[in-house]
């Protein structure tokens, strides 16, 4: 048994690693001693003075001279090793503490770490600091894994194989110099460890033969995968509507018009009249509208339901409701007139596939709403929905019954309304006009029978006219791509859901989907259409979704839901063509300005005025513009303070139209002609 220490007192920590290590103060009596010197030495490392007798520290097992016991100690031939007669002292110990006579040399490791290396080959640094430079770092650990672990990034194994009096070392080295490791530097300190390198090996005593220093995967966003060309997607067969399938298509119909014009109490009447609003539901408006003194208010309380918009009188927010025709599911979108609301028309009215332009027929609320005093929401309203690609208008003049039903009247608003129309791109054969009026139910939802209206008009009622629309188009050949109008709050559909108009494409519960801007991956968990649950929507179904596995921070409204194959562009520079409308201060370059795309608004400046087109021709004129004025045509490049989803008009229509607007009104409309800077 080796003597651990004196009486009474107990080994210090130091002092059991010299046992383990195999050096004890007892073998010097088994050597050839060195001279005996009288007097006290100090050790290096616990000061303690000890008598002159002793060859090691009688505090901490120090050895006093390392020279006596590794000058000429070691005779390298190979990679073959010889021990000298100071066997007992085993080889970690020689390790740990092999003198350094030579200048050290400095060694450098990745990410431009320094140590010091002494001149045996071996790093030096304090067990604190190499504490602090593998230890601290979240990302990485030390582990001790077998020998053929695939994430291995530094691997050191040895063997020692002996043989009477020969050790022969075995080294295995594998480095990953492609990965960065992170160091802290090294405190100052006289205590070393040895690190092996530069062919020289570090030889243990005990059971250890493997040490990896492993680097921990940083958690981040996985990498998008690179755009495939929509011309290479294939429409799988359940995106593909089958002819047995009894799902009535859907018409997505705006109802637009100047303020006060009788728009939401027009669609309060149209739904009560066809049995979606009760008896005793129409009979609580009726009273609730008495009591505030807005009894003519009654139906339009029927898609008004926020507080705000029933004091105030106006619809402020794009009220949906349903109701169902021979031939269509139709969603009413009851859109705000009053100009303050104009985009959040833009956000709702984007959606639809036709429209219902409401005419307040009445002297001077007509005019009024052409811009005889200012720019009225009647020539607005028409100019923005056919921007959204609205071919088909349904033009409802109503309040008849306060002009006495006039037919003088009636074609004084055709004439002066139509010449407007036919200027911003409708055909007269895709407009349909329909005398009527709201409040007295005449010419709704049946044929005429007022006298006064019947003796000029025999043409359809307003619910015959929006039957006889043509059907929309509904691409599922492309990709699919859901705009993202609402993030919506639902118990049913889960913490996260959205609400959108499918525009091209198909989706089903289960799927997989892509969110942009985010670039986040989710899977589609609940579909609603109609508030009824569903496992597919198609192109031109508007549905409301909820989503799994997404931060909610990642869906906004302006987003876009899209293929995971097929991400849209994101971009924050474009180059747009534009039509200039009635405005009274010209566009000069720099003009800051709100630009509507889809559902998102982003501020934006104009860079610059590349061209100026011809109307005739529409090519692009030889002298480019300092600025542009009312009902010209030109192509200009605009920076957005924001990326947004955006893709070129030839390539998708509904994420290629914009809406320039300034100081509370639409100063232009037009569509992308390029992504110029694309993420």
């Amino acid at each position: 048994m080796p003597r651990l220490a004196a009486a009474g007192s107990a080994p210090s920590p130091l002092r059991w690693i010299l046992l383990v290590l195999g050096w004890n103060r007892d073998n010097r009596s088994d050597r050839d001693e060195p001279s005996k010197n009288s007097g006290l030495w100090q050790c290096t490392i616990c000061e303690y003075r000890n008598d002159a007798k002793y060859l090691s520290c009688e505090q901490c097992g120090v050895i006093r001279d390392f020279s006596v016991y590794f000058n000429n100690a070691l005779e390298v031939d190979g990679r073959a090793k010889r021990r000298d007669r100071h066997s007992a002292v085993s080889v970690l110990a020689r390790s740990l503490f092999s003198p350094s006579n030579t200048k050290s040399k400095d060694a450098v490791f990745s990410d431009g770490f320094k140590a010091s290396r002494n001149a045996t080959g071996n790093t030096q640094a304090t067990l604190d600091a190499l504490h602090k430079t593998y230890m601290a770092s979240k990302e990485r650990r030390i582990n001790i894994v077998d020998a053929d672990a695939s994430y291995i990034d530094v691997h050191i194994a040895e063997k020692m194989v002996m043989d009477n009096d020969d050790i022969i070392t075995e080294k295995d080295i594998n480095t990953d110099l492609n990965l960065p490791v992170k160091l802290n530097e090294l405190g100052e300190s006289s205590s070393s460890v040895a690190v092996d390198s530069q062919d020289k090996t570090l030889g243990l005593d005990n059971d250890i033969e493997h040490l990896s220093l492993e680097r921990k995967p940083k958690k981040g966003k996985a990498k998008m995968k690179r755009p495939i060309s929509s011309s290479l997607y294939k429409p799988e067969p359940w995106m593909l509507q089958l002819k047995d399938e009894d799902i009535s298509r859907q018409l997505n119909l705006a109802i637009v018009g100047h303020v006060d014009s009788g728009k939401s109490t027009l669609c309060g009447r149209l739904l009560h009249a066809l049995g979606r609003i009760s008896k005793k539901q129409m009979h609580k408006y009726e009273k609730e509208a008495k009591e505030k003194g807005k009894g003519s208010f009654a139906y339009a309380w029927a898609m008004d339901e926020s507080a705000d918009e029933r004091e105030r009188g106006v619809t402020m927010t794009v009220g949906v409701a349903y109701f169902d025709t021979k031939n269509y599911h139709v969603v009413l979108l009851d859109s705000p007139g009053h100009k303050d609301f104009v985009p959040n028309m833009i956000s709702g009215a984007t959606q639809s596939d036709a429209a219902v332009l409401v005419i307040d027929a009445s002297i001077g609320s007509f005019e009024a709403g052409m811009g005889i005093n200012g720019i009225g929401q009647t020539k607005e309203h028409s100019q923005l929905i056919r921007s959204f690609g609205v071919e088909n208008l349904i033009i409802a003049v109503n309040k008849m019954d306060v002009v006495e039903y006039s037919k003088e009247r009636f074609n004084f608003i055709k004439s002066q309304l139509g010449t407007f129309l036919r200027s911003c791109g409708y055909r007269d054969s895709a407009i349909s006009w329909v005398p009527m009026s709201a409040m007295e139910n005449e010419n709704l939802l049946a044929a005429v029978s007022d006298p006064r209206l019947l003796s000029w008009y025999d043409g359809n009622c307003l619910l015959e006219a929006i039957d006889t629309l043509p059907p929309p188009h509904r691409d599922v050949s492309k990709p699919l791509c859901l705009p993202i109008c609402d993030v919506i709050s639902s118990q049913k559909l889960g913490q996260v859901a959205i609400g959108g108009k499918v525009e091209t494409g198909a989706i089903r519960s289960g799927s997989k989907v892509l969110i942009m801007p985010a670039g986040e991956l989710a899977v589609v968990k609940t579909i609603e259409r109609n508030s009824s649950s569903c496992n597919v929507a198609r192109a031109g179904d508007s549905i409301a979704i909820g989503l799994h596995g997404i931060d909610p921070s990642h869906v906004m409204s302006g987003g876009v839901v899209c293929h995971p194959d097929y991400p849209v562009s994101v971009a924050s520079r474009l180059e747009l063509k534009i039509l200039v409308l009635d405005i009274t201060v010209p566009i000069l370059v720099g003009l800051q300005f709100e630009l509507h795309i889809h559902h998102a608004k982003v501020s934006a400046s104009l860079v610059k005025i590349l061209s100026l087109l011809e109307q005739k021709t529409g090519k692009a004129s030889k002298k480019i513009p300092r600025f542009l004025t009312s009902r010209q045509t030109a192509v200009i490049e605009v920076k957005l303070n924001k990326e947004v989803c955006v893709e070129e008009f030839s390539n998708l229509k509904a994420l290629g139209r914009v809406f320039l607007r300034s100081q509370g009104n639409t100063i232009a409309v037009g569509i992308v002609n390029r992504v110029r800077e694309q993420s």
